[in-house]
């Protein structure tokens, strides 16, 4: 497993460079190959490498990544390394390993019928060419398994995420000369400051609560550890000469969410966003990207999981709601019981400090073996 390990990390498979993409989409596939006895088909959609492996009717569908939040030539700089039970290198934790992982595990079954497994090459961007290639993938099948790291260095299964949305505000004025007659002109910077403390406050006006530029938007239990939908403006650029009155402003807008309700409420807030100087307009561009994985669809999965640990007499599993999302989203949102976080443990994901705890490797191949013997019965 660490030999394959190094051959995935080695093969660099930065998000954004599509030829390397697929170079690593090569390495993926006869590793596949070469575990499960058959090749993968590979789908490009917008240049990007996409694998897929189809035994029988798929009941259980396996979901991985192989590209990386690391540039080229990252290796150089942390290569890959293995010391004291501990593996380093770019994209290690997430989510070449998880990868290793899947394909052991799927080998040590007594047949892979029944089993379908998705490894796409854009999650890190956010999954746009592939986001229909997963719900498409997991029509049918009674349980998704996603291959991300664990939730902490203990090995914590990820029970929930937040869905996420991402908006601009294009904030229209008028150009004039900032000395001769500003007054002709409509500030859209001001403007822009106006939206952006109204944007913060938007959890405010829903009785929430609002923090250091972060709107809270009700609706989520602090129990799930999930805890409020976030709004949050982050980039902010106007203007186009220091002696002119800005005529164009954009403000960014991360939302996080924890459950389709909030996201939807959120949405009509922002679309409802008025100006608040005479003459300025508004856009408000983007939307919704990736819906909430709720607690409801890893009850059950997390359940079996649970009971498969005590089995094999592991550590008892626990399961944590996080922040980030992935394409566990999107299974779940199809209507898929899905749990995610089944991968790697370790911790530093798109960090220096990036890790494998070597020691878990084998430990978590033998549960996820055994999930999927279960999950497509």
């Amino acid at each position: 497993m660490l030999a394959d390990l190094a051959e995935l990390v080695r093969c660099e498979s930065f998000s954004a460079d599509h030829a390397a993409v697929a170079r690593s989409a090569e390495v993926v596939g006869a590793l596949g190959r070469r575990l499960l006895g058959a090749g993968p088909e590979t789908v490009v959609i917008g240049g990007v490498t996409h694998l897929r492996w189809t035994f029988g009717t798929p009941r259980v569908l396996l979901v991985g990544h192989h590209d990386t939040v690391w540039p080229m030539g990252s290796i150089e700089s942390r290569p890959w390394s293995v010391a004291g039970g501990i593996a380093r290198g770019p994209g290690v934790l997430d989510m070449k390993a998880g990868l290793v992982q899947m394909f052991h595990a799927v080998a040590s079954l007594p047949s892979p019928d029944g089993v379908r497994i998705l490894v796409n090459g854009d999650e890190e961007v956010g999954s746009a060419t592939s986001r229909q290639l997963i719900e498409e993938s997991v029509r049918g099948c009674a349980a998704a398994l996603v291959l991300e790291a664990s939730a902490d260095a203990e090995g914590a299964l990820k029970t929930a995420r937040k869905g996420t949305s991402r908006y601009e505000v294009v904030v229209h004025g008028r150009a004039a000369h900032a000395g001769l007659e500003p007054q002709k002109g409509i500030n859209a910077a001001v403007e822009a400051a106006h939206q952006v403390l109204s944007i913060a406050g938007l959890g405010a006006g829903l009785g929430a609560g609002v923090g250091a530029g972060v709107g809270a938007v009700e609706g989520a239990d602090p129990l799930l550890g999930l805890g409020p939908a976030t709004v949050t403006p982050t980039l902010l650029s106007a203007g186009s000469a220091r002696n002119t009155v800005p005529a164009l402003a954009r403000v960014s807008v991360d939302v996080r969410v924890p459950t389709s309700v909030a996201q939807d409420r959120v949405d009509s807030l922002m679309r409802g966003l008025t100006p608040r100087l005479p003459g300025a307009r508004l856009e408000v561009l983007g939307g919704s990207r990736r819906p909430p994985m709720e607690p409801g669809s890893s009850a059950a999965l997390f359940a079996l999981a649970s009971r498969i640990a005590a089995e094999l007499g592991q550590e008892p599993l626990r399961g944590i709601a996080v922040g980030g999302a992935s394409d566990g989203n999107y299974t779940a949102a199809a209507g898929c019981p899905t749990l995610d976080g089944l991968g790697a443990v370790g911790g530093g994901a798109h960090a220096d400090t990036e890790y494998v705890n070597v020691g878990q490797m084998v430990p978590r191949t033998r549960l996820l073996a055994r999930l999927i013997e279960r999950s497509r019965r």
